[in-house]
């Protein structure tokens, strides 16, 4: 997997966003998401047949502007509609049984250990996101915030695997979490809930550009 991809990487689902999910996401596309991630997941989260054309419209927009589309934790929707990819936690469904349902498809899980980090490695993972970085309201069973530490003791010990950081991130932060090992950033309610969804999203593409700028 192209390491690039992770530089912006928007997650969003209709339970973030105040107005249109579909505005949100498009200003995002137009200025400067590296990777979409749907997740419609929580309190307000859509059902049924609401929520498969819902993500129906998401992909249509992410295929427009050619950036990939990755289905978070549904197996059978992210066959359904050939997305081009999968996110799972540890929670959710087994790493290993998804990549062998979907073995050409992009493969994201989220860890927090050690442990959970080569697990997901012999599980065939092609990027870990790690976090939460900073207190996140977005996930309401997210973990306590764990700081960049073991973000750079895997970006240390695996240089080779993508790892994208998670959780609370503004702007401001991407430069210390790239020099500290990330390779990009996850983000929710800093574009979702933003008033301007388009100029935040400039500001993490222009604050990854910096970091690239230095290498």
């Amino acid at each position: 997997m192209n390491k690039q991809l992770l530089e912006t990487y928007f997650i969003m689902g209709s339970q973030d966003v105040v107005g249109d999910p579909l505005f949100v996401l498009e200003a995002a596309l137009q200025n400067g998401i590296t990777l979409f991630q749907w997740r419609e997941k929580g309190e307000q989260c859509l059902t049924g047949d609401a929520y498969v054309q819902f993500t129906k419209d998401c992909q249509t927009l992410c295929k427009r502007y050619d950036i990939p589309f990755i289905v978070n934790d549904d197996v059978e929707l992210a066959i359904r509609l050939n997305a081009d990819g999968i996110h799972v936690g540890q929670d959710d469904v087994d790493a290993k049984k998804v990549r062998e349902q979907l073995p050409h498809k992009i493969l994201g899980v989220s860890v927090h250990t050690q442990d959970e980090l080569q697990r997901a490695i012999q599980d065939g993972a092609d990027y870990v996101g790690i976090g939460p970085i900073f207190s996140t309201q977005s996930k309401k069973d997210a973990k306590k915030p764990a700081g960049t530490t073991f973000l750079t003791e895997a970006a240390q010990s695996i240089p080779t695997l993508p790892i994208v950081a998670i959780g609370g991130i503004q702007p401001e932060h991407v430069y210390d979490l790239r020099q500290a090992g990330a390779d990009g950033v996850s983000i929710i309610s800093a574009i979702s809930k933003a008033e301007n969804p388009g100029e935040v999203t400039q500001a993490f593409r222009k604050e990854n550009e910096r970091f690239l700028q230095q290498l």
